[in-house]
C-alpha cells in the first residue's frame, strides 16, 4: 500500500476541536493524509465561542518548521491562523524550504469570539506570504481586508468576488484566490476561484440548519489534501466543497454551543 502524503498544518489550537489543528488533523485522516502540525497560538475555547488568543513565539515556530522540513518531505501544506505579522514572516520564511503547494485560510476574525489580525495587519501578513500561496481562501470579510475594498462596500456579489480576487493577485502576488460565497445568492452558496487557467464559479446548494463551526478551517485542509493526493486546482476546490457541504449537513455537537464540521 502506498504511503499517505504528508500534509503539513500550520494553525491556532481550539481546544474543543471545532476548528484548528484538532479538526485539521481530522480532516487530512478523512482525506487519506498523514497529518504533520505546528500550532501557532494556543487558544482558550469552547464550543460556545472564542475567549483568548495565546500566541507562541514566532521564532520557536520557525525552527519547529525548519526541523520538519529538513527531515519530511511535503505533499501540501495548510496555513491558518497566524495571530502577527511577525508570524506570517517566520513562516514565509521557512516555507523557501519546500515546493509544495501552500493554501492559506487568511484567519482574521474567529465566527464568535475576538480578532485574530486587524485588517492592516492581515494585509501586512499577506504581504509576506500571498508569494507562498498556490491559493488563499478567504470569505468576503477577510478578501476585503486583504485588498482594502472594504472602504467600498461590502461584498456581495460574484461580480465582486471576481473583482475583489483579481486585485489580491495583483497585490499580493498570489498564484489564485478562492472567495467563498456564503454572504450571498439565495438558493446557491457560490464560491469565485480566480486562477491563472481562469474564472471558474463553484456552485452548490445552500445547506439549512444554522452556524456550523470550522467550515473555513475544514475547506482549506480538505483543498491541500486534494492537492497532496494529486487533483487539480479547480477538482481539489470542487472536491473540498461537496466535502464541506456534507459535513454542514450531518455536523457533530460535542458540547452546549455551536455544532462543528468535525
Amino acid at each position: 500500500m502506498a504511503e499517505a502524503p504528508n500534509v503539513l498544518v500550520i494553525a491556532g489550537l481550539d481546544p474543543s476541536g471545532g476548528a484548528g489543528l484538532v479538526a485539521d488533523v481530522r480532516v487530512c485522516e478523512l482525506h487519506g493524509c498523514r497529518p504533520l502540525a505546528v500550532a501557532t497560538a494556543l487558544t482558550e475555547q469552547t464550543t460556545q465561542g472564542l475567549r483568548a488568543v495565546n500566541p507562541v513565539d514566532p521564532a520557536m515556530v520557525r525552527e519547529q518548521l525548519i526541523a520538519l522540513l529538513s527531515d519530511i518531505e511535503l505533499a501540501a501544506v495548510k496555513i491558518g491562523m497566524l495571530g502577527s505579522v511577525a508570524m506570517a514572516e517566520m513562516v514565509a520564511e521557512a516555507l523557501a524550504m519546500t515546493a509544495a503547494p501552500v493554501v492559506w485560510d487568511p484567519v482574521a476574525r474567529a465566527s464568535h469570539g475576538a480578532t485574530a489580525l486587524t485588517d492592516d495587519e492581515l494585509g501586512a501578513a499577506a504581504g509576506v506570504l500571498g508569494a507562498s500561496c498556490a491559493l488563499v481562501t478567504p470569505n468576503a470579510d477577510e478578501a476585503c481586508a486583504l485588498t482594502g475594498f472594504g472602504k467600498h462596500g461590502p461584498i456581495d456579489s460574484v461580480r465582486g468576488a471576481i473583482g475583489v480576487a483579481s486585485v489580491l493577485r495583483d497585490q499580493r502576488d498570489v498564484a489564485a484566490v478562492l472567495v467563498k460565497g456564503g454572504h450571498w445568492g439565495d438558493a446557491e452558496a457560490i464560491d469565485v476561484l480566480v486562477a491563472p487557467a481562469g474564472v471558474v464559479e463553484l456552485a452548490g446548494p445552500r445547506i439549512a440548519g444554522g452556524s456550523v463551526h470550522g467550515t473555513g478551517c475544514a475547506l482549506s485542509t480538505a483543498i491541500a489534501c486534494e492537492l497532496a493526493r494529486g487533483a487539480t486546482l479547480e477538482g481539489a476546490c470542487r472536491a473540498a466543497k461537496a466535502f464541506v457541504a456534507a459535513r454542514i449537513a450531518a455536523p457533530v455537537r460535542p458540547g452546549r454551543g455551536r455544532a462543528a464540521i468535525v
